[in-house]
């Protein structure tokens, strides 16, 4: 940066420059001035900005904020630029002395180049002011800087026009030396200048895939050998049409009865599941209205990727019958066989272009009378993990080769069931290339659903309002939908309950040395927030599978069981004495009825995908995009306070979470995510909006503090951003000659991973800084990742992972019991357990306010809930 300032002193050389916060601090520097450390940082901070008006420095001599009225701004740092002013402190009473005479616009003698424009002026606990340099200019170059962020939203409007006054003032300065004025730019910064040759973008080719079909190790299917009978995986479930009908559903039927009425039997699941869509009416959180559950999953053609491989797995399972389960599937049931393919991308493409081109393939245009209302029609349903966001900016996972998990798994859904919690219904669809195939299917799953025993109750369908092309029947209201439903019980009441699960939570005094050292990377001036996270490690014996649906589902360890075990443990036999018990431990199944019970949450989860298994209750949606409109919402959140005897209501919430604190946590991560919406959107209060700012929302165990930030496609891709490397292709056709269709969900979704919310500002310096503190070692993998979905007409919708737990097939605890004589190699006795490992992420956001003990305690508040549904196993 600082060789910006060092263009030359010809103006042919020279261009205008405006420094920014780093750039402010480094154009003084580079004047002279030095860099010291705040006593506190006032990242998030808004305060008034005091300005050189017209009367002290003209708009003729260079004042950018002439003509500016007053305002406040956002702030980001926690060092300053120190000039002189008695290394930024004033004592108090010396105020009026400093002001009377100018001395605060007049440029230091041992400084002459710098001209002071703006101050900030901060009153300490100590009792002096720190007086704190917010703007200047170079009195004979065209270099200006400012520490506050105008570009914040909470920097007030009437800021903006120091902005355009910049603007003004470079172009009168480019215009004064010759340069070339291009008029025909976006109005608000007419007279862009151009000195330099314009560079053209290379078009880059559209991906077209190479197949490489093999067989991973673990699997039993036999390589794919040319020519084959069928398509090719990359060509399956290509010309579908979609199909639907409706059903009323029974107030007393939630979604973990239909996924058991229609699912038994199955390995693999995807349940995004509203579980609080009924608590809902009683003053909760109103988001909840849908849940989707993946049906047939196990049939679905499945795309798998880990970062760092530039190849893409495309895996379905084969049917007894040795076929590959494509098609409309119903050729008999699937086993553990595999048809694989791999898909290899060069460095010109990246895991976002190939999935860009699998899904336009399969695109379902929306017509101009659609009036579907249902969120999903069909299309990828899956989740990603954090490291795969750790990827898109370019921060490399440390110790990521210990293991081949997938870091994205995608199931090509094309057989669904959406439950709409408002009106009372239930849709079944499908996609299908055959109209016969997917009457019969949906008239089947249909009366399995009215034939089931939880059914039995409720009120009966009409199977003859069956449509096709998109015409959902909505007609049928449910009578009875304002009655609150009984809770979740637990799937088999009497399932025995273990006494041997191992339960190691974080240590105390070592995450609150961790937030120490936070805010020392905070003072220091490398982050503005940083997300702090720990894992929860939960060992128990391997449970018996999903209970009720397929036993021993739990330990088919799939195409990724490579034997890896974690280090082994020498333990007490007294304390796991239990460990040759027969009895076993309850199913991920019954953890997530008993999660969705005791923590309702609009983005509850079950997912069993790729031999990884995720229960969770996340209350934060993470991205939405519209398919029709181009419009994008994000919902960062911030900002938690538990429920107690002492904060009940929301009033009381707001009065402890309203603070300056809490609020600059969600302001922080509000103006990140807003940075990542324009590189997609692109520029102007047009493209990037923010509807709902730091709004305090009631969940089912919490309070959380709550922004909206939206965003708007444009119809055709922005110029290029800089650091956004993205590139996403049409699978067909001369790029040369024409232009890519509009960014889609999977373009936003790329920009925006991993979630601000779970990374802190900036994003990739803060997530090089969380790897170091939390340990080369500490993976967050499904946790901080995201889940969700983005169907065929491009509506998207994904949740952030957090409270949440997951375990994979491949990872084991190795239990050594040792007995009386553990010194004595002759006597030492040996009993071996496989355990299963659960994992179960929580932190916070730490700021230069934080307190390592209020850090603490949030970090376990956001814990107890998760891994509750363990306390009766311990």
């Amino acid at each position: 940066m600082k060789h910006v300032w060092d263009l030359g002193d010809d103006d042919d050389s020279l261009l205008p420059v405006l420094g920014i916060c780093l750039g402010f601090q480094s154009l003084v520097v580079h004047c002279g001035g030095v860099v010291r450390k705040l006593s506190t940082g006032l990242h998030g901070m808004i305060r008034p900005i005091d300005h050189a008006d017209n009367d002290v420095l003209p708009l003729s001599e260079g004042n950018i904020f002439a003509g500016v009225p007053e305002f406040k701004a956002t702030l980001y740092h926690s060092l300053f630029a120190d000039i002189g002013q008695q290394q930024g402190r004033l004592e108090a009473g010396s105020e009026q002395e400093w002001a009377r005479g100018n001395a605060k616009w007049n440029s230091p003698a041992h400084l002459p180049d710098v001209v002071p424009l703006a101050w900030v002026t901060e009153r300490r606990d100590e009792g002096f002011d720190e007086r704190i340099l917010m703007g200047v200019k170079h009195r004979r170059k065209p270099f200006w800087g400012l520490q506050y962020h105008p570009e914040s939203v909470c920097t007030e409007s009437t800021g903006h026009q120091v902005i355009k006054n910049w603007f003004a003032q470079a172009a009168r300065w480019n215009r004064a030396r010759g340069r070339i004025a291009k008029s025909e730019v976006d109005g608000s910064l007419e007279g862009l200048t151009y000195n330099l040759p314009k560079k053209s973008e290379k078009a880059s080719r559209p991906f077209l895939p190479t197949l490489q079909p093999r067989s991973p190790p673990g699997s039993l299917a036999a390589p794919l050998s040319h020519p084959n009978p069928q398509p090719s995986l990359w060509d399956q479930d290509l010309g579908c049409e979609y199909f639907s009908t409706s059903l009323e559903l029974p107030n007393h039927v939630e979604v973990p009865d239909i996924v058991e009425s229609l699912q038994a039997g199955r390995r693999d699941f995807v349940v995004l599941d509203s579980a609080s869509a009924k608590t809902s009416r009683t003053g909760l959180d109103v988001k909840g209205r849908y849940s989707i559950i993946a049906l047939d999953v196990d049939k679905a053609l499945q795309l798998e990727y880990r970062t760092g491989s530039r190849q893409v797995t495309l895996r379905r399972r084969r049917t007894d019958s040795g076929t590959s389960a494509a098609g409309d599937r119903e050729s008999g049931e699937v086993n553990d066989q595999y048809d694989v393919e791999l898909i290899g991308f060069d460095e010109e493409h990246t895991i976002w272009s190939v999935l860009a081109s699998f899904w336009s393939r399969r695109e379902h245009p929306i017509p101009a009378n659609d009036d579907t209302t249902h969120p999903f029609l069909g299309g990828f349903m899956g989740f990603t993990t954090y490291e795969l966001g750790l990827e898109g900016i370019q921060v490399k996972p440390l110790n990521h080769d210990r293991h081949s998990r997938p870091d994205l798994s995608f199931a090509w859904v094309t057989r669904s069931a959406v439950v709409d919690h408002m009106e009372g219904t239930i849709c079944l669809q499908t996609l299908s290339s055959d109209e016969h195939s997917a009457a019969a299917w949906l008239e089947q799953a249909a009366q399995t659903l009215q034939a089931s025993p939880v059914w039995t109750d409720g009120l009966g369908a009409d199977f003859s309002k069956k449509t096709a092309g998109g015409d959902l029947d909505r007609r049928l209201l449910h009578a009875a939908n304002t009655v609150q439903a009984q809770p979740t019980p637990p799937l088999t009441p009497d399932e025995k309950r273990s006494a041997r699960t191992h339960i190691q939570i974080p240590d105390a005094d070592e995450y609150e040395a961790k937030v120490r050292q936070c805010q020392e990377y905070i003072a220091a001036g490398d982050s503005y927030e940083l997300c702090l996270t720990d894992q929860t490690l939960i060992t128990r014996p391997k449970s018996p599978g999903i209970v009720g649906l397929v036993p021993g589902t739990q330990q088919h360890h799939g195409p990724y069981h490579n034997g890896s075990k974690r280090p082994q443990q020498a333990i007490d036999s007294t304390a796991c004495a239990s460990l040759s018990s027969s009895s076993s431990s309850p199913s991920s199944w019954s953890l997530y009825r008993t999660l969705r019970t005791r923590n309702p949450a609009p983005f509850g989860s079950y997912i069993r995908l790729s031999g990884a298994t995720l229960v969770s209750s996340s209350p934060e949606r993470f991205l939405q995009v519209s398919g029709s409109t181009g419009t994008c919402s994000m919902r960062p959140m911030k900002g938690t306070v538990k429920k107690s005897s002492t904060v009940c209501t929301l009033a009381q919430a707001e009065e402890i979470l309203h603070v300056p604190k809490e609020e600059a946590e969600n302001l922080m991560i509000v103006d990140l995510v807003r940075h990542d919406l324009h590189s997609v959107c692109g520029v102007g209060k047009e493209a990037v909006a923010v509807p709902q700012l730091l709004k305090v929302e009631e969940y089912a165990s919490v309070f959380q503090m709550i922004s909206v930030v939206e965003g708007q496609l444009p119809p055709s891709p922005p110029l290029p951003v800089a650091g956004y490397h993205h590139r996403r292709h049409h699978p067909q056709g001369d790029s040369q000659q024409q232009l890519p269709p509009r960014p889609n969900g999977l373009d936003v979704l790329a920009a925006t991973l991993p979630p601000g919310s779970m990374t802190g500002a900036p994003k990739k310096r803060s997530c090089e800084i969380l790897q170091h503190l939390e340990g080369p070692s500490a993976e967050r993998s499904l946790y901080s990742g995201v889940v969700g979905y983005m169907d065929v007409r491009g509506h998207s919708d994904w949740s952030v992972t957090i409270r949440s737990l997951f375990r994979w097939d491949d990872e084991e605890d190795v239990v050594v019991v040792l007995g009386e004589h553990e010194n004595d190699e002759q006597h030492q006795q040996h009993q071996h357990s496989a355990l299963e490992v659960w994992h179960i992420g929580a932190g916070g956001a730490v700021t230069a306010l934080s307190t390592p003990h209020g850090e603490r305690d949030e970090m376990f508040t956001k814990l107890k809930g998760p891994l509750g549904v363990f306390e009766h196993q311990v």
